[in-house]
């Protein structure tokens, strides 16, 4: 839904000696109504006053929002929250750009499509409204808006891939994308389906970031914004700003109590202590792969509250087939699936190059972003400076890879039970896995000492890890096929 341009309200020149806008007393005097958003600030889990504060102090900042400005139209919540991190917002806006705005194998209409479908598998409304506006401004059919079954076969032929590697892509096989390449006319291409691939994890992976930080919606999108007036005398200009009041602002991050007081202190002790004894001893393979298939089966207790699921909006789940489909451990009920060694399938020696020869320059913006997210420090732990958080960091990465069944033979995977309590697993289980369940509790309840500016790079950590995953998964599927 677009809102009706302000320009347009037959308004008389009312002067406010605030703002020398137009008064809002005497704007309800005349019955208008101006909405204004529901949420305060790109963010429903972060005081808004922190993320106007990083974007005022850092002039970096400032060149990365006008070079997105310029390329989108708009600065949407999304680029603002992850503000926090300008090296990290400036590779992925510059890769979201390659895919969808420059001339690739796949057309403008059918890229923002599938990024609805990929959104809608998660039920993130969020990024489908962005994209059903990018879609019809890109001159997609708007019949197809009516729901998958009005889209082109070709593209409901990508349903199946869509729902495995959003939910289960360790089950992707060489049918599947044998399948997809030899169907006749309606038959995708290699370098179309590697775009598609890209786009599917891209925006799976983006929904996890949407809900972990939680991310309002914009304000001419559905749900994001009321007609109802504001409490209080406010001024237009203040509610169009987003600016509207409420104690919420002045909130700040790491609000410490008795119980989180040590928080920071204990997990810096651990760090230091596996990195000394990971310079006296090292386990042997055999007992590396034992802890690795321990935190395998640990990993599926780590789960919230399993209620049973309610079904996603029809608004969203028109999008896509199959709407009881969902994440499932993929060691439940009998069922095995052999670990994805690294050494036999890598993103470094496999997949980088797979990508980059079909899809020219995208593996290496990949690559770009993975490395940053993965190695992105400022060498601080809440009010600790001068740390290396270089432990914690692969901890977290490769605990995700270890939900997915994906396992680095040099790694010790006792370290995750070391440095990541049960609050965190819960919190990095759901993001990941079914980031529609997530929840501002599960946000507040893990970290409680760090600044939100950390839980954003954590954010960052679990959304970039997972898209690799993903595409591990389907580029070795369809390296199979190749050979």
């Amino acid at each position: 839904m677009r809102l009706s341009p302000r320009a347009a309200m037959p308004v008389p020149e009312i002067i406010c000696s605030r703002c020398s806008g137009v008064c809002n007393n005497k704007v309800k005097e005349l019955g208008i109504q101006i909405p204004r958003p529901v949420s305060q600030g790109p963010s429903r889990f972060i005081p808004e006053q922190e993320i106007l504060q990083i974007g005022t102090e850092d002039a970096n900042v400032h060149t990365v929002f006008a070079d997105a400005f310029a390329d989108m139209g708009r600065l949407d919540n999304i680029t603002l929250v992850m503000v926090f991190h300008p090296q990290y917002l400036e590779s992925f806006l510059k890769t979201q750009h390659y895919l969808l705005q420059t001339d690739g194998p796949l057309p403008a209409c059918y890229q923002h499509y599938i990024g609805i479908m990929a959104a809608a598998r998660h039920q993130c409304s969020y990024l489908v409204n962005l994209h059903v506006n990018d879609f019809i401004q890109s001159g997609g059919d708007q019949k197809w808006l009516n729901g998958l079954e009005n889209a082109p076969l070709k593209l409901r032929n990508l349903g199946e891939l869509n729902k495995l590697l959003a939910h289960r892509p360790w089950l992707i096989t060489k049918e599947h994308i044998e399948q997809l390449l030899k169907t006749g006319e309606h038959s995708w291409s290699l370098a179309e389906l590697i775009h598609a691939v890209v786009l599917l994890a891209h925006y799976h992976s983006l929904a996890s970031f949407t809900f972990g930080c939680g991310t309002s919606p914009e304000i001419h999108s559905d749900g994001g914004h009321t007609l109802r007036p504001p409490v209080g005398n406010g001024c237009i200009c203040d509610i169009a700003n987003g600016n509207h009041g409420g104690d919420d602002s002045r909130q700040t991050a790491g609000v410490l109590s008795s119980d989180s007081s040590c928080e920071v202190e204990v997990l810096m002790e651990r760090m230091k202590q596996l990195q000394e004894c990971r310079d006296e001893e090292e386990a042997s393979q055999e007992e590396m792969a034992t802890r690795f298939e321990r935190e395998k089966i640990e990993s599926m207790l780590a789960f919230a509250a399993e209620d049973e699921d309610p079904p996603p909006a029809k608004e969203v789940s028109k999008h896509f087939e199959d709407t009881r489909y969902g994440y499932k451990d993929f060691s439940r009920r009998g069922m095995h699936v052999p670990t994805f060694r690294v050494q036999d399938f890598s993103w470094e020696d496999h997949g980088y190059s797979l990508v980059n020869r079909l899809y020219p320059d995208v593996g290496q913006l990949l690559d770009e972003k993975f490395h940053i997210a993965y190695n992105l420090t400022y060498n601080t732990m809440a009010m600790h400076n001068h740390v290396d958080t270089s432990t914690l960091r692969r901890a977290i990465w490769n605990y995700v890879h270890c939900m997915f069944g994906i396992r680095y033979d040099d790694y010790d995977y006792g370290e995750i039970n070391q440095l990541l309590d049960r609050s965190f697993k819960v919190y990095i289980k759901n993001v990941v896995c079914s980031p529609e369940k997530t929840t501002k509790r599960m946000y507040d309840s893990f970290w409680r000492q760090f600044r939100h500016s950390e839980k954003v790079h954590v954010n960052l950590l679990l959304m970039e890890a997972r898209m690799q995953a993903e595409l591990l998964y389907a580029l070795r599927a369809i390296t199979w096929y190749m050979t």
